[in-house]
């Protein structure tokens, strides 16, 4: 969201990207298949709802464009009933990263890239890649999550106030752990494709092939619940992977042929910075954005990477 901003209004923008794709938590994972298509799951953020008007104008267009569609009101519960509070949720088109994608079609990307440090210099920033590549900028918006952003800095010797450095590292993270089974045939989940409010140890129960995401029946996405996820972060992946199929047999119904285990180290902010946006005080500006400082949702962190294009432009 950031890039494209400064793009659109002429300053020429590099991203670079740690993974072989953009969108971060908006991801989708296939799962292949011996024969026939690969399965597709939404491993990562869900859904989205929109709360300010910015947002939903943007939504808006990402409607009329086939971007995005409005998936459901609301998801069944595990007793079985159907729980609505009427606010739109929206997935992406053909899964949720699918408008990150879109956005950085015109973009200079640096996919597969990892940053090494980012230090100071007489012109401004540099940005070391840990293949020995330095990339000069004149100005640095750092979206990570804050504990990565803060050991780039430090590897780069940049000093922070007292006040900034309390501010970002009081910025915690509540993990996920993530299942995506692939099973013989379709699934128990009922309409939309969506059960939440599981409680522990699953939080999140997701059909991708309900949800219209997978050409496969069968490909379901189960998120751990905080509890879980924090007990065994460490452990095995067999041990939470025996787990979590355990508590989720009752919705699965079919023969599992597949299942992986991902780990979302940083899947959600529990303190949020008060700002949209932190920029270092300096010549050369230097802003952390992303959603923990606009909100935990996708919303914040579009808002979040907006605000910091702005504040940038208006420098």
């Amino acid at each position: 969201m950031a890039a494209t901003r400064l793009q659109e209004a002429g300053i020429e923008v590099v991203v670079v990207e740690q993974a072989a794709q953009v969108g971060g938590r908006m991801i989708a994972t296939q799962m292949p298949a011996k024969k026939g298509p690969a399965s597709v799951f939404d491993s990562g953020a869900q859904f989205f709802t929109v709360r300010e008007p910015l947002f939903a104008q943007m939504v808006d267009g990402w409607l009329a464009k086939s971007l995005v569609l409005e998936w459901s009101r609301g998801f069944a519960t595990a007793d079985g009933s159907y729980y609505a509070d009427g606010h739109p949720r929206y997935r992406g088109v053909p899964d949720m990263g699918g408008v990150a994608r879109q956005l950085a079609r015109q973009l200079d990307l640096r996919l597969n890239q990892k940053v090494d440090a980012v230090r100071r210099d007489s012109d401004g920033w540099v940005v070391n890649l840990e293949d020995g590549q330095a990339l000069p900028a004149g100005a640095v918006i750092l979206t990570p999550p804050v504990p990565q952003s803060l050991a780039l800095l430090a590897n780069g010797n940049i000093s922070l106030t007292n006040l900034e450095r309390a501010r970002l590292e009081r910025i915690n993270y509540e993990p996920c752990i993530a299942l995506l089974i692939q099973l013989a045939g379709p699934a128990r989940l009922p309409k939309p494709g969506g059960m939440w409010s599981l409680g522990e140890p699953i939080a999140w129960l997701a059909d991708n092939y309900r949800k219209g995401v997978s050409p496969v029946p069968g490909a379901i996405t189960v998120h751990a619940g905080a509890d879980f996820s924090v007990n065994h972060w460490e452990a095995d992946d067999s041990i939470a992977k025996r787990l979590l199929l355990e508590a989720a047999d009752p919705w699965l119904g079919e023969t599992v042929l597949d299942s992986r285990v991902i780990r979302w180290r940083y899947s959600k902010p529990n303190w949020l910075h008060p700002d949209p946006f932190l920029s270092l005080s300096g010549d050369a500006p230097l802003i952390f954005a992303g959603d923990a400082f606009a909100g935990p949702r996708v919303e914040g962190a579009a808002l979040s990477g907006l605000a910091a294009a702005d504040f940038l432009l208006s420098r």
